[in-house]
């Protein structure tokens, strides 16, 4: 399947500070005592895509995210020897810098780069054409593609969020976007329940939380096709859809419980000329796709435009809306049949072409697919919560009889309980008469006796002192505790408290 692939993976949102820092960028995040950025690559590579470039914003990031692919993928990565410049990036300079891999981890051990331009990518590439690119920050997902856009050379290119939690094969969405000879299709799944309760407890899911609105979305009755979309501010403001959509098809389905995962599939050619004439685009969601969607019955990007004739004036519109019915019973009728893109573009007795259109697809997961991102500090709660529960079969681990995970090298006290969907990770110890509920421990902590931990995630190397009690709260790594946690506290990375409670929510 010659796609190519873009995972566009952050660097240190301010969304979730402090959950990030240079040492550990929103890519590594740990999920069930992996990375975040894990699980996309885990289904990339289930659905056999494997030529993908990994765009991180910022040169630490970067480094930090190329150290961690080098290290857990060493049996499969190679990196070879590249150097040389990028020309006519809009923009952005960018320079290509590959120095083999001794040098690279010289580089990733020391912090020290080489003499690069301001703007600077860094690739560390694989047997399967795979690389880690870093890119400047804030430049958002479009600029981001855009300083990357002299390396996509295949026909389509299929770009998702390194914060992406799903079991849904992306191949599902790339062999959708062939079928339809699509634009762009976009994956598009439940809005996700999620955010804390009125107790401030972000554990388990309160019966009182409704879905999130995240975006209005208009949809023919096939639901193949975007009709419409609203992201943003957007979603706020009065729905105005445009006449020749509705003519065209006849009839629009309004949704309001979907979420955009950021997953795309897009023609690159098409994808190439709207980075190029749209040069303040920043964002895929928000300006890419609602381009292409408001577009798409009166094109004004080129596709295959060596065989299609010009756009008609206005007057055959009349035309198309007197076939109305016709148009949607034949949709409806047999899916093998036109779409009502090529419908609309024919002539009134459906044959030339003599209008330019698009098609902009949609690829819905079933409901019984686990779909969402980790792009809040409760996001970060939630799906860790659900990677060790409801959705275990994402974690990649199996699970004792008492349906948690405690590795082998990890040390219990007496009458210390760990209860389901918990999990405590390699070298973690842990005193006497503690309890663990719905939480997740990392690796190498020391945890005292007589320690509640209630619907939490306890990151790497933390130090925990007896008779503490955590709930509902995130503590980083390399964090000291003595004190009381209360319910929706995040503790940075490297901090010491001694002395004093903690016990106000994070907002």
């Amino acid at each position: 399947m010659d796609f190519q692939v873009v995972v566009l993976a952050g660097g240190t949102s301010k969304k979730l500070v402090p959950l990030v820092s240079k040492e550990v960028p929103k890519a590594l995040l740990p999920v069930a005592n992996r990375p975040v950025l894990s699980f996309v690559l885990e289904q990339l590579e289930l659905s056999n895509l494997k030529d993908l470039i990994v765009v991180v914003e910022g040169e630490d990031a970067a480094l930090c995210v190329g150290g961690w692919i080098s290290g857990a993928y060493a049996d499969r990565l190679h990196v070879e020897a590249l150097s040389h410049a990028l020309t006519g990036v809009k923009s952005f300079g960018a320079l290509i810098w590959n120095a083999g891999f001794s040098a690279a981890n010289r580089v990733y051990q020391t912090g020290q780069w080489p003499e690069l331009s301001p703007y600077s990518i860094l690739a560390i590439l694989t047997p399967d054409r795979s690389s880690v690119a870093a890119v400047p920050e804030d430049v958002g997902t479009a600029g981001a593609l855009r300083s990357i856009a002299h390396h996509l050379t295949a026909k389509d290119i299929l770009v998702v969020s390194g914060d992406l939690v799903s079991d849904v094969p992306p191949g599902a969405v790339a062999a959708a976007h062939r079928r339809h000879d699509a634009v762009v299709t976009a994956m598009l799944c439940s809005a996700p329940v999620s955010g804390p309760s009125d107790s401030g407890s972000s554990g388990g899911k309160d019966k009182t939380k409704k879905p999130g609105r995240y975006n209005i979305i208009g949809m023919d009755p096939t639901k193949q096709f975007l009709l419409y979309i609203a992201t943003g501010a957007e979603v706020e403001k009065d729905t105005r859809i445009q006449k020749n959509i509705l003519r065209a098809v006849g009839q629009m389905e309004v949704r309001a419980d979907l979420m955009d995962a950021h997953m795309y599939a897009f023609k690159r050619s098409v994808l190439q000329e709207v980075l190029d004439q749209k040069d303040t685009f920043q964002s895929l969601r928000q300006d890419i796709l609602p381009y292409l969607v408001l577009s798409q019955l009166k094109s004004e990007v080129l596709v295959n435009s060596a065989s299609q004739a010009p756009p008609e004036e206005n007057g055959n519109e009349k035309n198309s809306s007197l076939n109305n019915h016709k148009t949607l019973s034949r949709i409806l009728a047999n899916a093998s049949m036109p779409s009502f893109h090529e419908l609309y573009a024919s002539d009134h007795n459906g044959s030339s072409p003599v209008r330019r259109t698009h098609k902009c697809c949609a690829y819905i997961a079933s409901n019984s697919n686990y779909c969402t991102r980790l792009n809040s500090i409760q996001a970060f709660m939630d799906i860790n919560r659900d990677v060790i529960g409801e959705a275990n079969h994402l974690s990649g681990y199996s699970f004792s009889a008492h349906n948690n995970i405690i590795h082998p090298s990890a040390e219990l006290g007496s009458k210390t309980t760990v209860g389901p969907y918990c999990m405590l990770g390699e070298g973690s110890q842990m005193g006497d008469k503690c309890s663990v509920k719905r939480s997740v421990i990392g690796r190498h902590c020391r945890i005292g006796s007589n320690v509640k931990i209630v619907n939490s995630v306890v990151m790497n190397h933390v130090t925990i002192g007896d008779g503490c009690s955590i709930q509902g709260s995130v503590i980083c790594s390399n964090v000291q505790l003595q004190e009381r946690v209360g319910a929706g506290f995040v503790v940075s990375a490297g901090c010491e408290y001694k002395g004093e409670s903690l016990a106000r929510k994070e907002k």
